[in-house]
């Protein structure tokens, strides 16, 4: 594995993990109402499209950081819609 790909697993590890206390904090509280259902959706199609782009070039770092964020971002998309 070369620097570049271990600079961009930790730089997909740091900004992946960024999600993990709204998904737990907005699963525990069911409290949505300060969340931005446009922001959520719009960043959300972003993070699908990131996905689809590293698939397409074969990049591990933006798969892997981009199919884990996705399902965040996903979760608490779903749960702002849920507890509107």
């Amino acid at each position: 594995m070369d620097v570049f790909t271990i600079i961009g697993l930790v730089a997909a590890t740091c900004t992946t993990i960024s999600f993990v206390p709204q998904v737990i904090r907005t699963i525990k509280t069911k409290h949505t109402k300060d969340l931005s259902l446009t922001m959520y959706s719009i960043f959300t199609t972003g993070i699908f499209l990131w996905l689809v782009y590293g698939i397409l070039i074969k990049d591990l770092p933006i798969i892997i950081a981009n199919a884990i964020t996705l399902l965040f971002t996903f979760t608490i998309l779903i749960l702002k819609i849920k507890y509107k």
